[in-house]
């Protein structure tokens, strides 16, 4: 066996796990605006949300993710999940400027966001709130000013979609004149302690400004290769001192959850972008999902590495199987040949959530028939809606 930190995924939506697979092969701005948005705003309630976030901890837990970033719709109901299943997270609560589910737009949404942080600040040893307002182009100046104000007073964490796309970009030099990340730092945000996912779209300057303030990057691989997003700098990000950690995005942009997956995607994009075979190699490449995320996420002093004083969270792996051998050196098999299916044993605050690849927070024939119930009212909608498409 292999006994390691517990991987830390630095940004997911976890409730979309029941929009998996929904439609795919669509850049960005298509594929939120004709059909994200609008199939949210249709199913997303309490229960959606409970449903999907079990059936993401379940996934998660089977790959050894002990901790994770979520951003998404009734964060309540999401942390209830967190609680029984075992698993640690930062719950972000999300704001933006439009209709939501639950909410008529920035009032109702931002107010909700800063009574969740206020009522789980230092509540509970798992759970941390933050703040999510969703991005530059869907909050507006002073909103994001607001959002600055709030997490300022309550010392709260923040996570955001930045710079990661070009549509983004382009919005962004049209209405302000400045790149994302100048335009965010502008109104306050990187002075506190911000989590920015993507972090495609950056220049020398952008990549300067980060690695000052300390912000930490959350690289995204799959989901950008697979909106057609871009290759965010990571190798450059590293070499300025960002603090750089993994995400799986949703699952509905990716299509799973399996952080060995994006360890794997990290060390290979970044050698075939640069031309550069040594660019991120595999012990460089797993810290990013353990000890180099845990501090882009703020918390290196609890998560991240096995040593005395830091959080039980940790996993095993079968090193044992015969497709594993032979066996020369550890780091390059969990980087480039082990998988989500070789973990054995997912640990978290000292509590055995998985042995012997049984999750034990989680009723599994419960959780498969509420999925099933809510994909089979999904699935209807879709073919309705792609029928409508083909119409036109």
């Amino acid at each position: 066996r292999a006994v390691l930190p517990g991987l830390i995924n630095g940004h997911t939506h976890t409730a979309m796990t029941l929009f998996r697979g929904m439609v795919d092969d669509l850049d960005l701005m298509t594929w939120l605006n004709q059909y994200v948005f609008p199939m949210e705003g249709r199913f997303v309630t309490p229960e959606f949300v409970s449903t999907g976030t079990e059936l993401a901890c379940w996934e998660m837990i089977r790959g050894g993710t002990t901790t994770f970033v979520d951003m998404y719709f009734y964060p309540d109901q999401i942390a209830a999940v967190v609680d029984r299943c075992g698993l640690r997270a930062v719950v972000a609560a999300p704001h933006i400027d439009y209709p939501s589910p639950g909410f008529k737009g920035w009032d109702d949404s931002f107010a909700a966001a800063r009574d969740f942080v206020n009522r789980w600040q230092g509540k509970h040893p798992r759970i941390t709130p933050a703040f999510a307002p969703h991005a530059p182009y869907t909050v507006s100046p002073d909103h994001l000013q607001a959002t600055v104000e709030a997490a300022g007073q309550s010392g709260a964490l923040i996570s955001m979609h930045l710079a990661e796309a070009p549509a983004e970009t382009r919005h962004i030099m049209e209405n302000y004149k400045t790149s994302p990340v100048k335009h965010v730092a502008g109104l306050g945000m990187y002075d506190l302690q911000l989590i920015a996912a993507h972090m495609v779209q950056l220049d020398e300057e952008d990549i300067a400004i980060t690695a000052k303030a300390g912000v930490g990057a959350i690289h995204n691989p799959t989901s950008n290769m697979k909106l057609g997003a871009g290759i965010s700098p990571v190798p450059a990000m590293l070499a300025a001192g960002v603090n750089v950690g993994l995400g799986t995005d949703g699952a509905a942009s990716n299509n799973d959850l399996d952080m060995w997956e994006e360890v794997r995607m990290a060390a290979l994009l970044h050698k075939v972008a640069s031309g550069d075979p040594t660019a991120l190699p595999a012990k460089q490449a797993l810290s990013l999902a353990t000890r180099s995320g845990a501090a882009a996420i703020r918390m290196d002093g609890k998560i991240g590495q096995l040593k005395p004083g830091m959080q039980a969270d940790l996993i095993q792996l079968d090193l044992g199987k015969t497709r594993h051998q032979p066996l020369y050196d550890v780091t390059s098999h969990l980087v480039y040949m082990l998988d989500a299916t070789d973990v054995t044993t997912t640990i978290v605050a000292g509590k055995v959530l998985m042995e012997d690849r049984q999750v034990t927070s989680i009723n599994e024939n419960e959780l498969r028939a509420s999925v099933n119930a809510a994909a089979s009212e999904i699935r209807a909608a879709l073919a309705a809606q792609k029928q409508g498409d083909q119409a036109q």
